[in-house]
């Protein structure tokens, strides 16, 4: 559903209705994007609704892009970082009648995409959010707050499933019944996550790495920038590269319902470990690069738990467009997990050859 855009939002940043023209953009579910050009430079930016049902915590999101955004300007000037443009009363939010919207440059000549289309993409989008991990690894990830309270936590998500599945109704427990023992069966990735994570150091992490929150150029899809920091905060490396394996890897999206179109391609896999190394490669903890396959069994694990908790739940959380629609993305994800696993050989080969 488009949102009006109130007057009193561009006169926060110096617009009106009459000096730029203003079209929706975007692809998420969470937050309302929109394209604002002005007519008479043709100079653009683009203005963002942030969702508060989901961000309860708008000014946590404000002051950490800030603190990266002055790390980044002081350390590494060259680097583009697009932070959002500040009010005339110096502000990085506006705020009208409790809805909370920020404005940020926008970057000419690149592309956002949906779906990958070849390795190259793959390789550059790794390498670009592996670069801003480099780049602020000598950042206190402590300075930042959590946006989302306990988004990758996987005990929490265990946990929020084991409560769904005991007050959800006998008809969704019959319909789940496979996928509730799928994630029973698959315990054991917990069991792991509960052994490493504290051998592994907390970093600022991106913690949603899908395709559309990178920029390419629009021409040779080399990679330009990161965008979408609205979960910029503390977190493990297995979080943003977990989450490019869940995405990056299979073709089709979590919303495919033809189970043997979901597997692994190789060769995307192969670009994504190339460019994720080239930038963290020697950054990277031994700890860390002992648990890189990991990271897709723990996203994917924990995304098949989120989308069967929602089912049971009675779809309350991710927009559907029939009913069983997230039992059908749960058993999307325990496909994609499956063949993961099947071919964790050939796959942690390739990581080997480029650590």
């Amino acid at each position: 559903m488009e949102l009006k855009i109130d007057e009193s939002i561009l006169k926060a940043y110096g617009l009106t209705h009459q000096n730029i023209h203003i079209q929706q953009i975007g692809s998420g579910h969470i937050n309302g994007t929109y394209l604002l050009t002005k007519q008479t430079t043709a100079e653009k930016f683009v203005l963002q609704y942030i969702n508060t049902n989901v961000f309860t915590h708008p000014q946590a999101i404000a002051d950490n892009i800030q603190a990266v955004a002055d790390f980044l300007k002081q350390q590494f000037p060259a680097y583009l970082f697009p932070a959002p443009t500040l009010t005339v009363g110096g502000e990085n939010m506006a705020v009208c009648e409790g809805a909370y919207w920020r404005l940020s440059p926008f970057v000419d000549g690149t592309v956002a995409l949906d779906t990958l289309s070849s390795p190259k993409q793959a390789y550059e989008a790794a390498r670009q959010f592996a670069k801003l991990s480099r780049l602020l690894n000598d950042f206190d990830s402590s300075n930042l707050k959590a946006t989302i309270d306990g988004f990758h936590d996987l005990q929490l998500r265990f946990s929020q499933f084991q409560v769904a599945l005991a007050q959800t109704s006998e008809k969704l427990k019959s319909q789940a019944s496979e996928e509730i023992q799928a994630a029973i069966d698959h315990q054991h990735i917990l069991t792991t996550y509960q052994e490493i994570r504290q051998q592994l150091p907390d970093r600022v992490m991106h913690h949603d790495t899908k395709i559309s929150n990178v920029l390419l150029d629009k021409n040779t899809y080399e990679g330009v920038c990161v965008i979408d920091l609205d979960t910029l905060m503390p977190g493990k490396f297995i979080s943003d590269l977990g989450d490019m394996m869940r995405t990056y890897l299979c073709e089709f999206s979590e919303n495919e319902t033809d189970l043997s179109k979901i597997v692994i391609r190789e060769e995307y896999f192969s670009a994504m470990i190339k460019g994720y190394l080239s930038e963290m490669g020697d950054i990277l903890t031994s700890a860390e690069k002992k648990v890189i396959l990991f990271s897709g069994k723990y996203m994917m694990y924990m995304q098949a738990l989120r989308f069967l908790t929602d089912f049971l739940n009675g779809s309350i959380y991710y927009p559907i467009h029939h009913p069983g629609q997230n039992l059908d993305r749960t058993k999307n994800q325990f496909k994609l997990l499956s063949d993961l696993v099947n071919k964790e050989e050939e796959l942690q080969q390739l990581i080997d050859a480029n650590l």
